[in-house]
């Protein structure tokens, strides 16, 4: 049957001593390993916020202490969320964590902190206040330039809100999802080697004699 090919199929790419690991390496004890579940865990506060956002709608999050307090907390996870993604992305990029067959691990990661500058942008055109018009009114001519203003109308409030709370956010969570299913696979990229410096070569008969 076709649920046992999808279920052979899952659990040999995807063995479950892999999926929940008893250990790790030691290197990963180390500061640099923490910033990407830091990600994670800013991701899950972003979009459990913004689904109660979504939920009360701008003016709930506008005029209630509640609601502005939500919003603050969706605004400083997308803070933490960025933070934590750019020292991940760039200590990955020095690391070299396309190593070792961990090609698409890293593209899924780039592709990820793209997708969530496309929702992070449209995030500030669903504010609905004076931020927002703003940033649609200076944003418009500059998507205008590059001939996409007709397919991105950051002037529609409706269009942004749904690629904000829907389209974007489901991409992220699928690529960052598969991003940790990669990492599970194939591991953790370790560091580079410690560079050694080559012993001093024995001195020969004729240079002790002459010494």
């Amino acid at each position: 049957m076709w649920t046992t090919w999808v279920r052979e199929r899952a659990v040999s790419s995807l063995p479950p001593e892999k999926l929940l690991p008893d250990r790790q390496p030691s290197y990963v004890s180390s500061w640099i390993y923490v910033f990407g579940v830091a990600t994670t865990a800013a991701l899950v506060v972003v979009v459990a916020s913004g689904l109660i956002l979504g939920l009360g709608g701008p003016t709930w999050w506008h005029t209630t202490s509640l609601g502005r307090f939500l919003n603050g907390i969706h605004l400083w996870g997308v803070e933490l969320f960025f933070f934590a993604m750019v020292v991940h992305l760039w200590g990955k990029f020095f690391m070299g964590a396309w190593r070792g067959g961990r090609g698409r691990t890293w593209a899924t990661g780039a592709i990820s902190f793209l997708v969530a500058i496309g929702a992070a942008f449209t995030g500030y055109l669903s504010q609905q206040n004076f931020d927002s018009q703003w940033i649609a009114s200076e944003g418009k001519d500059g998507l205008n330039s590059v001939g996409i203003g007709a397919f991105f109308n950051v002037a529609n409030f409706g269009q942004m809100y749904t690629f904000h709370v829907i389209l974007l956010p489901l991409a992220v969570t699928a690529l960052v999802v598969w991003h940790v299913l990669l990492v599970r696979r194939h591991g953790v990229v370790p560091p580079y080697p410690a560079k050694v410096a080559a012993a001093a070569e024995p001195a020969t008969p004729s240079e002790e004699a002459t010494q």
